[in-house]
């Protein structure tokens, strides 16, 4: 026992002689590269604060918002179902991925009709940007609930678009969207419909 508690104080001797040493080092030292310490402390505390600006300016404009309204279904076959619809659509920057095939990020939203008819949907969008021109086509999965509108055959819809939008001022798009919603003959019936609108995009 005496053998283990010696060991043990002779342990705590020999660290605490190390921390000891190495302090000795470190302000045997410090006067020779004071300057040099604190220019360089300087310099990096520059980097940080700019990288740190940087991103709390990224930070930003992580959240996209878009407020859209059109017709739902465009081409209306039976001649009794087309009507309005307003809806409001958002994205996170944070959540982009780029890949070969493109730039891709989550989206949800969801849009009312002027018959209750409501659907909601959370699928992914891909964005290509060609100068002040994005063309974002995307493809979402959702829930419809006909209200007193079109009947589409099923509470589970899928949803595919292609937007057309514009750059105009910092931060914020115009943009023209066509979009075709169906349950892929999951449901009783599958007579689909067409939609188009006009939306409006900022990031905040």
């Amino acid at each position: 026992m005496k053998k283990y508690i010696l060991l043990f104080v002779a342990t705590i001797f020999l660290v605490n002689t190390h921390v000891l040493s190495a302090e000795k080092k470190t302000s045997f030292f410090k006067p020779w590269n004071s300057k040099n310490i604190s220019k360089n402390d300087s310099s990096m505390i520059d980097k940080k604060n700019k990288s740190l600006n940087q991103k709390s300016t990224t930070n930003d404009t992580e959240q996209n918002i878009s407020v859209y309204t059109g017709t739902f279904d465009t081409i209306d076959k039976e001649g009794d179902d087309q009507t309005t619809l307003v809806g409001i659509e958002h994205k996170n920057k944070n959540l982009f991925r780029d890949t070969w095939l493109g730039r891709f990020s989550p989206t949800t939203g969801g849009f009312i009709t002027g018959k209750s008819s409501v659907y909601l949907y959370s699928g992914i969008e891909a964005d290509y940007n060609l100068g002040p021109i994005n063309i974002s086509p995307s493809f979402a999965p959702g829930y419809y609930e006909a209200g007193d509108g079109k009947n589409l055959g099923s509470a589970l819809e899928f949803k595919s678009e292609v937007k057309i939008g514009v750059d105009l001022f910092k931060n914020s798009n115009l943009g023209y969207s066509y979009s075709h919603i169906s349950n892929n003959d999951w449901g009783d019936v599958n007579p689909g419909t067409d939609n188009q609108s006009i939306t409006f995009s900022k990031k905040f």
